[in-house]
C-alpha cells in the first residue's frame, strides 16, 4: 500500500481547527502530550500524581478535548523532562500521530457527521495499515465533496470569513453606526420611519440627484452616475423586499464609504455587507432604535414586527437590524435566518451557539435546515398574518423563536430570529406551548426517508430535479442531485394505489 500522506492541519481559526487562545492547535497540541507522555513510560494516572491534576482531564486534554492552562503544560513540560515550546510545536510529533490527528479532525467536521455512522477512536491499538486507510477515505470524501462545489469556492470562502467576522464582532460596526447617524441628523431626521425625501435630501447634501427610470438593466438594482452626480433607481421596489430607500442608501454607501471598484470577489461581498449595514443604519438610526429596544425590553414585550413597524422597514430588514443592536446594545446573543420554502437556508446569523447546517468550506447558503425548526415549521400553518412562535431543543440547548412567512418571484420564505431559552423572558411570544425537537445533523432526524418508505420506493423513484438557484451555494448531492429522497417517497407513498 503507497504511504499516505495526511493533508495539512487547517490554519488555526478556520471553523475545523479548535484551538487555544494563542492560536496552538489543540489536538496537536494533545498529541505532543500523548507522545511524550509515553515515550517516558508514564500512564496517566503517574503522569496525573505528578502534576497534581486528575488523569481525566489529561486525558480530555491528549485527546484535544479541553484546552489546559499555560501552568499546567509548563509542570507537564518539566515532569517529562522536555522544554515547553517543544509541547507547543505546531507539527504533530511523528507519522502515527499525524495519522491520528487526520482521522480525529475528520470526525470532528460537518462532512463526517452527515453520514450518520460512528466514530473509530484513533487509540495506539488500531493498526497502523487501518488508520492509513480509514484517513485515505476521509480525504478522497473531503476531496469529492470540495469538488463538487469548485466552481463557486472563491465566493463561499469569501463569504464565510465575512460571516465568522460579523459572528466576533456581534455584527456591530460602530464606524458605520457613527457616520449614518450623524448623515441622517444633517438631513433632518428625528425618529420614527425615514421619510423618501429625507432620503433625497440626504443625497443632495453629498451632491446627487435621484432619479426613477423604467428601463434599468435587467442585472442592476441601481446605477450611479458620478460624472453628473445622478442615481438612478427603479419606478416602484424591486422583488425581493429592497425598498427604493433602501436602494438608494446603498448606492450612496458606496460614496460616502469611499469604495474603490472591487478587485476579487472577496472585496465585493465585503462592499455589499458595508453598504447594506450602512443602509440599514440609516433606516433605522441607533440613536433612535436603541432607546424603542430598551422600552419594550424592560415591558418583557420585545417583537420585530413593532420594531418593524415602527421605522417602516421590512420585517427582514428589521430581524436583521435586531442582529446588529441585540447583543452590543441589549445583551441579548441570538440567531437570524432566512429560509425558503425548500428548507434551504439562504441567509443566516448567529452569535448564540445555534449549529448552522455547512459544507466543508463552512458555507451555511444552499444547505437544508432541520425540518423540525420553526423556520421550517411555520410553513404548515394556516394564519401567516401573525408571527409564529416555537421552542426547539437542540443538541447545543433550547431556543425560543419568532418566524414571519412571505413570499417574492422567488417562491414562499421565512424570517426568523430565536435566541437561547434564557433569554426569551424579553420577547413577546414567549408563553408559547408549541415545543419541537431537533437531532440535526443526525440523519435519522429528518433527513432520512422514513425506512418502510425507503424499503419500498429505493429504485422505483425517478423526479426531475428542479434548477438550483442560489448562487452562492453548490447543488446539494444525493441520488438526484437538489432532490430531497424524503418527500419524494412520501409524496409516492401518498398517492400510490391500494
Amino acid at each position: 500500500m503507497a504511504e499516505h500522506r495526511p493533508r495539512r492541519s487547517p490554519a488555526a481559526g478556520s471553523p475545523d481547527a479548535p484551538g487555544t487562545t494563542d492560536g496552538t492547535d489543540l489536538i496537536t497540541l494533545g498529541r505532543r502530550v500523548r507522545h511524550a507522555r509515553t515515550s517516558a513510560g508514564l500512564t496517566l494516572d503517574r503522569l496525573g500524581e505528578q502534576v497534581d491534576t486528575a488523569p481525566s482531564l489529561l486525558s480530555l486534554i491528549e485527546n484535544g478535548r479541553r484546552e489546559p492552562k499555560l501552568s499546567l503544560l509548563r509542570s507537564i513540560a518539566t515532569v517529562l523532562g522536555l522544554p515547553l515550546n517543544d509541547l507547543l510545536d505546531p507539527e504533530p510529533p511523528s507519522r502515527r500521530a499525524a495519522l491520528e490527528i487526520a482521522l480525529d479532525r475528520a470526525q470532528r467536521g460537518p462532512l463526517f457527521a452527515g453520514l450518520g455512522l460512528p466514530s473509530v477512536r484513533p487509540s495506539q491499538k488500531l493498526p497502523t495499515p487501518v488508520l492509513e486507510q480509514l484517513v485515505g477515505l476521509h480525504d478522497e470524501l473531503a476531496r469529492r465533496a470540495e469538488e463538487a462545489i469548485a466552481t463557486p469556492e472563491e465566493a463561499r470562502r469569501a463569504n464565510t470569513e465575512l460571516r465568522l467576522e460579523r459572528q466576533a464582532r456581534d455584527n456591530y460596526y460602530p464606524q458605520f453606526e457613527h457616520l449614518a447617524e450623524d448623515l441622517v441628523r444633517d438631513a433632518g431626521y428625528t425618529g420614527g420611519a425615514l421619510t423618501h425625501r429625507t432620503v433625497a435630501v440626504l443625497a443632495e447634501r453629498l451632491g446627487f440627484t435621484i432619479l426613477h427610470v423604467n428601463d434599468l438593466p435587467r442585472s442592476a438594482r441601481s446605477v450611479t452616475d458620478l460624472h453628473n452626480g445622478r442615481i438612478y433607481l427603479p419606478p416602484a421596489s424591486v422583488p425581493g423586499g429592497h425598498g427604493l430607500r433602501s436602494l438608494a442608501l446603498q448606492a450612496i454607501a458606496h460614496r460616502v464609504l469611499e469604495h474603490e471598484r472591487p478587485r476579487s470577489y472577496a472585496e465585493f461581498l465585503r462592499q455589499r455587507v458595508e453598504i447594506t449595514y450602512f443602509a440599514a443604519a440609516c433606516l433605522v438610526p441607533q440613536f433612535a432604535a436603541v432607546p424603542f429596544l430598551e422600552d419594550r425590553k424592560r415591558e418583557r414585550d420585545l417583537a420585530v414586527e413593532d420594531f418593524r413597524d415602527a421605522f417602516g422597514v421590512t420585517h427582514e430588514a428589521a430581524a436583521m437590524r435586531l442582529t446588529n443592536l441585540a447583543t452590543v446594545r441589549l445583551g441579548i446573543p441570538l440567531h437570524f435566518l432566512r429560509v425558503g420554502d425548500d428548507g434551504a437556508l439562504f441567509r443566516g446569523y448567529e452569535n448564540d451557539g445555534l449549529r448552522f447546517p455547512q459544507d466543508p468550506t463552512g458555507a451555511i447558503e444552499g444547505q437544508l435546515v432541520c425540518r423540525r425548526w420553526a423556520s421550517r415549521e411555520a410553513f404548515d400553518r394556516r394564519d401567516v398574518a401573525t408571527e409564529y412562535y416555537q421552542y426547539t431543543d437542540t443538541p447545543t440547548g433550547t431556543y425560543w423563536c419568532s418566524t414571519q412567512t412571505g413570499s417574492g418571484d422567488t417562491g414562499a420564505f421565512s424570517i426568523t430570529v430565536g435566541v437561547p431559552y434564557a433569554h426569551a423572558k424579553w420577547f413577546r411570544g414567549r408563553d408559547t406551548r408549541v415545543r419541537k425537537m431537533s437531532t440535526c445533523p443526525d440523519p435519522a432526524c429528518c433527513a432520512r426517508p422514513a425506512p418502510e418508505l425507503a424499503r419500498r420506493w429505493s429504485g422505483a423513484a425517478w423526479p426531475s430535479a428542479r434548477m438550483h438557484q442560489q448562487v452562492l451555494a453548490a447543488l446539494p448531492r444525493g441520488a438526484f442531485p437538489g432532490v430531497d429522497d424524503a418527500e419524494v417517497y412520501a409524496f409516492l407513498d401518498r398517492h400510490a394505489p391500494g
